[in-house]
């Protein structure tokens, strides 16, 4: 009797152990996707795993109560996240997550680092009901379960996201190849100031942001239109005392993108919106708050 009892608690942190283990490749996307921070998901995972496992009773289906968990643990967090972007230094942009070009290894969301922008004008809520139920095709009442609302208000909260994103959501299709291609020529054209390369690559309405978070120096503002940053490379190349090396190419929050060692030693990750063959948009995330992961793949 006493060692059958014993028993029962081994046996359930066991189940409890691999319930979690399975669903933790989908939670920590939420909780990243919520976040826009690799590092603040896999907090939120540890906080959900100590109350996963302290659960007593038994639980019909997991998946749908740890998403609950990780839901409503993101919400709080997002409270704070937000007050902090208040006072954030420069522009703000997600924490990369990086794959490499292979197909296989990038993000199965098919979400970009353009929809995560589009993302953070959303209220947590929308947020929330957004990618539980567009994105990671969660049924609609057991979202309004995780969001303690009804039915009819969850619907009503999607309905305006997805109004909200429309347009950051529209995906441009580019092949590894392409995407590597598209890569190395914009680091060198962009190394080298070579404006003639540039001006082949820029749509015209081109945009710029960089996230320094105030730690390395980054430009403040978003920097709009091929002409202006045809003179800004330009006038980079010239001034250069230490040449950035391209680390490698990879996919960047479903971009093609790169990793670079660039002016002064920064490491630098670099993502590229490309839309009909031109870049639309780049995305350059230098705080190194928010490279630790990539220098850890980099063995750095």
């Amino acid at each position: 009797m006493l060692s059958g009892s014993s028993d029962k608690p081994i046996a359930r942190n066991s189940g409890r152990i691999s319930e979690f283990e399975a669903q933790k490749p989908r939670l920590l996307r939420l909780c990243y996707r919520m976040l826009g921070s690799l590092s603040e998901a896999e907090d939120i995972l540890q906080e959900a795993w100590l109350r996963w496992s302290s659960v007593q009773a038994e639980v019909a289906t997991p998946a749908a109560y740890l998403t609950r968990i990780v839901t409503r643990l993101c919400l709080d967090q997002m409270k704070s996240a937000r007050a902090r972007r208040e006072t954030y230094v420069g522009a703000w942009l997600p924490e990369p997550l990086m794959g490499t070009i292979e197909p296989n290894e990038t993000v199965s969301d098919d979400i970009t680092m353009t929809l995560m922008l589009a993302l953070e004008r959303l209220s947590p809520l929308e947020r929330a009901a957004f990618l539980l139920h567009d994105v990671f095709e969660v049924a609609l009442s057991e979202v309004a379960t995780a969001l303690d609302r009804e039915p009819t208000a969850v619907r009503q909260l999607a309905v305006r996201a997805r109004k909200h994103v429309e347009s950051g959501r529209q995906r441009y299709h580019v092949d590894p190849e392409e995407a590597d291609r598209i890569a190395r020529a914009f680091f060198a054209a962009s190394r080298d100031g070579d404006t003639a390369a540039l001006t082949r690559l820029l749509a015209a309405d081109v945009e710029l942001r960089s996230d320094g978070g105030g730690r390395v120096l980054a430009y403040p503002n978003v920097i709009h239109g091929m002409d202006r940053l045809l003179r800004l490379f330009a006038g980079l190349s010239t001034k250069a005392y230490f040449e950035p090396v391209l680390l490698r190419t990879a996919i960047i929050d479903g971009l093609p993108g790169y990793v670079s060692s660039d002016r002064g030693g920064v490491l630098q990750a670099t993502a590229l919106d490309v839309r009909n063959g031109r870049i639309a948009a780049i995305y350059m995330v230098r705080n190194p708050d928010k490279l630790r992961h990539v220098a850890a793949t980099l063995g750095m």
